[in-house]
């Protein structure tokens, strides 16, 4: 019997929003405009326009690196040092322009940090066999205290010529009154989500996290894949330090501190599996924003800000427990 072409459009509808109703990723933006609307009413603070200015900006430097982040969850790896590769590039940013260098010097040396801790990981990683948790776990050691030398592990807060440059960079709104962060951070997962969608290197990083044998069996690089997303793990780190330095306006040894861990919340309550094989770049971005808003909504509400781990710890559990639930009817 033929099928009809209202037959198939209503196939292809069908499938379209089963794929919705099953994303991780989309419940959770459900949650948070749910949330943005019970604490509109709840509060006279929330829906100003200062104050979501504020929520858009601060999202930003965990959502920059949950990006890359997603991209390392993604190969089935974990990344653990990029609370202190953010501090590191910031301090090697900060330090270069204070001694008198351009700006374009200064990122320059901050991008190139980066990438050399990327390689470094991704190199013991990938081609030595070492555990992921573990390299990373060194380097969150090794980079901190690296930007403590760097600095003397005094604040730095004074960037040489450019001084003003860099301010504008990470704290103006050059584009319709909208923060500097929030477009770059748009620009990255507009980026990120067409890496993983439409590229052979995005294919690659499925196929690696869904099953690496097989996936090397069919001449697929792992190696060298695995030690592109820990640079661009790091890279991803060293952007955000980029921007949150400008934001600030200074750099301590304390910046970023903590930080891992919310960035792995955000990927993992996006829908990213650290089992490897599933996140997307809108899953980053939905899951940095729910745990901006509920820090956010904490003080506005008058609730002890010692409760924002609870809450975000509960918010990791039920998304795991979501993608278990998934992964079991999957099977049945």
């Amino acid at each position: 019997m033929a099928v009809t072409l209202d037959q198939t459009i209503a196939q292809r509808q069908h499938n379209w929003l089963s794929t919705l109703l099953k994303s991780q990723a989309f419940w959770v933006f459900i949650a948070i405009v749910v949330a943005c609307i019970f604490l509109s009413f709840a509060t006279n603070s929330f829906a100003t326009p200062k104050n979501v200015y504020n929520i858009t900006r601060n999202v930003t430097f965990t959502a920059i690196i949950a990006l890359g982040m997603t991209m390392v969850i993604i190969t089935g790896g974990i990344d653990l040092s990029v609370g202190s590769v953010l501090c590191l590039c910031s301090m090697m940013l900060a330090v270069t322009m204070h001694a008198g260098w351009s700006i374009e010097a200064g990122i320059a040396a901050a991008i190139l940090t980066a990438l050399v801790i990327g390689a470094f990981n991704g190199v013991l990683i990938a081609y030595l066999g070492f555990p992921p948790f573990v390299v990373t776990l060194g380097m969150l050691s090794i980079a901190r205290s690296l930007a403590m030398v760097a600095s003397n592990n005094t604040v730095v807060f004074q960037f040489g010529p450019d001084h003003d440059k860099l301010l504008a960079l990470g704290g103006g709104a050059w584009v319709f009154g909208i923060a500097n962060p929030v477009i770059y951070t748009l620009l990255l997962a507009l980026l990120t989500g067409f890496i993983l969608r439409w590229t052979k290197f995005g294919r690659h990083l499925y196929a690696i996290g869904g099953n690496e044998h097989a996936a090397t069996l069919t001449g697929v690089p792992v190696r060298m894949i695995k030690v592109a997303v820990y640079m661009i793990s790091a890279l991803s780190a060293g952007i955000a330090g980029i921007v949150e330095t400008g934001w600030l306006g200074a750099v301590t040894t304390n910046i970023g501190a903590g930080m891992e861990l919310q960035v792995i919340a955000a990927a993992v309550i996006g829908g990213a599996s650290l089992v490897g094989g599933v996140g997307t770049a809108f899953g980053a971005i939905v899951g940095a924003a729910l745990i901006e808003v509920i820090r956010n909504s904490l003080g506005l509400l008058g609730i002890n800000a010692f409760w924002q781990g609870t809450f975000i710890g509960s918010c990791i559990i039920i998304a795991v427990a979501f993608e278990r639930v998934r992964q079991l009817r999957s099977t049945d």
